[in-house]
């Protein structure tokens, strides 16, 4: 037994929660001090006193300003709640449809009988009947379902709650706009990190109360709760992907290219839309995503302990390891967003990034003393851990560098994102010079900028892999995993705060604030384009680990002994699984361009025919281009949706469980070099593109002002790399978890009447 009796587990973990809870809901009521409207006299008093005397606002009078922040961000709020709404009721009857196929699959492995059966790791010993694991398993589901949608929910509806507020605060000096921006995405980060361990921990208790004592039967049921989460997000981030992009890129064609006018210009009609998709894309998608990855990181590492020798002899703690992980994680991050919010004050525009930075990195030496306490507190300090048949013996330090290596692969992989993507090295830089001679040598350096960086994240995940891998079987890879999720909470805020300050330069213009407040607001949104970065990094990293643990436990769940490559059915998996990918981002990417071949014609068709509009008289129809938008992202959504859901289906019903493992594989290994590669190339296209419209240095002054042709070359390789870095790039990373994820859940079924054509043949 390790140090840690079991009720001190029981307390611990979800107290954590409700301190991340409570964190958040503390971070929440700092933002919202910031007033945003302007009804009495007193009010007005209030606001004079806002802005300091010598900082006073030149663009427009005060009160015009602020009521039209207020305006503009109840449009997008709106707009966004509107379209998620739209969209979760698409994704109930999904839920609803697909919860049955779990059931009627899950519980026709043994014709639906309710006899208890002999466990199949553990064969002395009597198991629930494979009809409660369904049901069970059903269950789960819906909840990891539910709260994957909360979370992409709620962070949804803190961004535009602190959108506007950081462009009201921006007027008072960058430093006051950076914590607005930055706690709101604590919020978000927090409340995710949270909610996803006191579901996760309440589901396992109340599951209890029917398993008893069959731990195995009870993990195994909780994977569908990794299942639920991530089929949300897939929809959440190709929906909201689709969505944002087709209003971006039409935006940016029209506006910037033909018509010569700013982003986020108020005459443009696509303004408003663009500005929603920040927020249903990046925010609630990301939200999602990262939550599925962290809910089948533990679902995994639960499934792996529990047929171990942790499982077998009932050791609570030891078995809750991986969600000590995560309380730990919320501890930790809390500390770490201190730093950022109240500890050291950002004075200047060229602190905010390294500010950012340093939030990775001090959470993770944080996290690493933290991991070793875990370890050799919650950890007996020998144990047996199951390895495809034989046992491996692990003492408690390896599972600490375990799970310390996937925590410093994630920094390596998100420092690496910052060096390709940030405009002060020398990669995006040179992307910027190949502008001079127009688009088509800045698409190709971006193409070779995007290639290039998949080199160092693949052998640091190469590293952690095999490392984890020799020290403690599958169960350290799923570890590992959990390691690089571990700060969730400080990533999710790094991440979030990017499309924050993108909406908050978005109101300063569009409520003709003066230049001053838009330049600081770039600036914010500058480094948060590079956080974006980096959040996806973390996600592309952690699900290519995530995946290979789900690979390994639905190997052993399956009943394969080795999965052998020279095998024509397990090699002919692998070249079909090598090229879903391609097929994925060939249909998301399409859908972009359809949708914004739309949004461009109504966009040239209000500029045309609505007299007054470029002079600013008359006001655009922002309304159109919000339901083009929303009518493509639905639609859209559902054939690369059904390609991710019905491919581990159908290749494990039809053709069994070899041919499925060689999908499976193939789908991991070639999806995280076009992930990392799509969302590269496009964040670093956009920071080109930035840094030519900053004109920073010497050498962003000589490629020309905006307007210049050489800007509108990395206008063009900017818009390009829309769909790569926002749709494609980052949904990648869900189709390798779930249906790694949905082959597990569904592994008893393709076991027992998997490979229907072999069998006929």
């Amino acid at each position: 037994m390790g140090l840690m009796g079991e009720t001190l587990t029981q307390i611990l973990i979800p107290l954590a929660a409700i301190v991340g809870i409570e964190f958040a809901l503390l971070q929440w009521f700092l933002v919202s001090k910031v007033r945003v409207s302007n009804v009495s006299g007193l009010n007005n008093g209030y606001m004079n006193a806002l802005i300091e005397d010598d900082e006073q606002e030149e663009g427009v009078d005060n009160d015009e300003a602020v009521e039209k922040c207020a305006e503009i961000q109840n449009a997008i709020s709106l707009g966004a709640t509107s379209f998620l709404f739209t969209e979760y009721k698409y994704l109930g009857i999904f839920t609803v449809v697909f919860g049955a196929i779990i059931f009627l699959f899950l519980g026709s492995v043994k014709g639906f009988s309710t006899k208890s059966e002999p466990c199949s790791y553990n064969p002395g010993s009597l198991c629930k009947p494979a009809l409660a694991n369904a049901i069970f398993s059903t269950i789960a589901f819906l909840l990891g379902a539910l709260t994957s949608v909360l979370s992409g929910f709620l962070g949804m509806k803190i961004a535009t709650f602190a959108n506007a507020r950081t462009t009201l605060e921006a007027r008072k000096g960058v430093g006051k706009a950076f914590i607005t921006a930055f706690r709101s995405g604590a919020v978000m980060g927090f409340l995710l990190a949270a909610n996803g361990l006191l579901v996760l921990f309440v589901s396992i208790h109340l599951f209890k109360l029917y398993y008893g004592d069959d731990w195995e039967g009870l993990y195994e049921s909780i994977t569908g709760y990794g299942l639920g989460g991530s089929s949300m997000a897939l929809f959440g981030r190709v929906g909201g992907g689709i969505y944002t992009k087709a209003a971006d890129v039409g935006a940016d064609l029209v506006g910037k290219v033909e018509r010569n006018i700013p982003e986020d210009d108020p005459r443009n009609p696509a303004v408003i839309a663009d500005n929603v998709g920040d927020n249903v894309g990046d925010i609630a998608g990301m939200g999602s995503d990262l939550f599925g990855s962290y809910a089948e990181s533990t679902c995994a590492a639960l499934f792996v302990a529990s047929i171990s020798s942790f499982g077998i002899s009932h050791d609570y703690t030891a078995m809750s390891y991986p969600l000590i992980i995560s309380s730990m994680g919320i501890v930790v991050c809390l500390i770490t967003t201190l730093f950022a919010t109240d500890l050291v004050e950002i004075k200047n525009v060229d602190e905010i990034e390294p500010s950012l930075k340093r939030q990775l990195l001090i959470s993770t030496i944080l996290m690493t003393a933290g991991i070793g306490m875990v370890s050799f507190f919650a950890l007996p300090s020998e144990f047996t851990l199951f390895n495809f048949g034989t046992d491996k013996i692990v003492k408690n330090w390896h599972l600490f560098f375990c799970v310390s290596i996937g925590l410093w692969a994630g920094l390596v992989i998100g420092y690496t994102t910052e060096y390709y993507t940030s405009n002060a090295y020398s990669p995006v830089q040179d992307v910027a010079d190949s502008c001079r001679t127009g688009a088509a040598t800045n698409v190709i350096f971006g193409l070779a900028l995007g290639y290039k960086s998949v080199i160092i994240p693949i052998f640091a995940i190469a590293v952690a892999i095999y490392v984890s891998f020799s020290m403690a079987a599958m169960y350290g890879i799923a570890v590992s995993a959990l390691g690089m999720l571990s700060t969730i909470a400080t990533g999710l805020a790094i991440d979030a705060y990017g499309p924050i300050s993108d909406n908050a330069g978005g109101i300063a213009e569009m409520a003709g604030m003066s230049h001053k407040i838009r330049e600081r607001t770039d600036a914010l949104d500058a480094a948060g384009n590079t956080t974006a970065a980096i959040g996806k990094g973390f996600a592309i990293g952690s699900a290519a680990l995530v995946s290979l643990a789900l690979f390994g436990a639905f190997v052993s769940r399956a009943g394969i002994k080795t999965v052998d490559v020279l095998t024509p059915k397990v090699f002919i998996g692998l070249l079909v699984g090598a090229m879903l990918p391609y097929w994925f981002s060939a249909m998301t990417m399409k859908s972009v361009g359809s949708a914004a071949l739309k949004m461009v014609e109504e966009v040239r068709r209000q500029f045309n025919t609505i007299p007054g509009l470029m002079e600013g008289r008359a006001k655009p129809d922002y309304a159109t281009c919000v339901k083009i938008s929303t009518d493509a992202s639905l639609k859209e959504m559902i054939p690369p949706g059904a390609l991710v859901i019905l491919t581990p289906l159908i290749a494990g019903t039809l053709f069994g469980v070899e041919t499925l493992a060689g999908v499976l594989a193939g789908s991991l290994v070639s999806g995280v070099q076009v992930a990392i590669s799509a969302s590269n190339t496009g964040g670093a296209w956009d920071n080109a593109k930035k840094y030519i419209e900053a004109g920073a240095s010497e050498h962003a002054l000589s490629l020309g002002p905006k307007g210049s042709d050489c800007h509108k070359a990395a206008v063009i390789g900017d818009t390009i790399g829309d769909p790569l870095k926002d749709t494609s790039g980052p949904s990648l990373n869900i189709l390798i978890k779930l249906m790694a994820v949905e082959s597990l859940v569904f592994a008893p079924f393709f076991a027992t009447h998997g490979g229907l054509l072999f069998k006929l043949l």
